[in-house]
């Protein structure tokens, strides 16, 4: 309880520069989650590569570099797997990287595997991106989910 007279001060807004950065952050995380669901969810994949460059570079081993051979490489995966679908479970975005934490599945039968997917961003558009996959097994040793 305040005493009397006592005001809350306000935090601090950001200094501009540090609002800047804020606001390149989740301009980022949004433009990879909107890449995301359209890419691997709705398997629109000409019309949500725009945001991808042409020099797109893949560290997922069994994915080349460039944007056109990445969009070939999952245009024919989406059509051997019309059901596979990609829940982002959280996002994180720290500078030009921006991290996903997914549920990733090919069909109603599948437990699907936990991705952690990293992109990295400049100038809006996707320029790089890693990722660590596991597959989510039958038991675990503990009660918690992957998610």
């Amino acid at each position: 309880m305040l005493a009397a007279g006592t005001t809350l001060a306000a935090a601090p807004a950001p200094a501009p520069a540090q609002a800047r950065e804020l606001a390149a952050e989740e301009a980022n995380r949004a433009l990879v989650l909107e890449f995301y669901e359209r890419f691997f969810n709705r398997h629109e994949t000409v019309e949500a590569a725009r945001v991808v460059a042409d020099d797109y570079r893949q560290h997922n081993p069994e994915v080349p570099d460039g944007k056109a051979p990445f969009v070939e490489y999952f245009t024919s995966f989406f059509r051997e797997h019309p059901q596979s679908r990609a829940r982002v479970v959280r996002s994180a975005a720290d500078g030009d990287l921006v991290w996903l934490h997914v549920h990733s599945t090919n069909g109603s039968d599948d437990r699907g595997q936990a991705v952690l997917d990293i992109f990295r961003v400049e100038d809006g558009k996707i320029v790089e991106h890693w990722d660590v996959i596991q597959d989510v097994p039958d038991g675990a040793a503990n009660d918690n989910t992957m998610f």
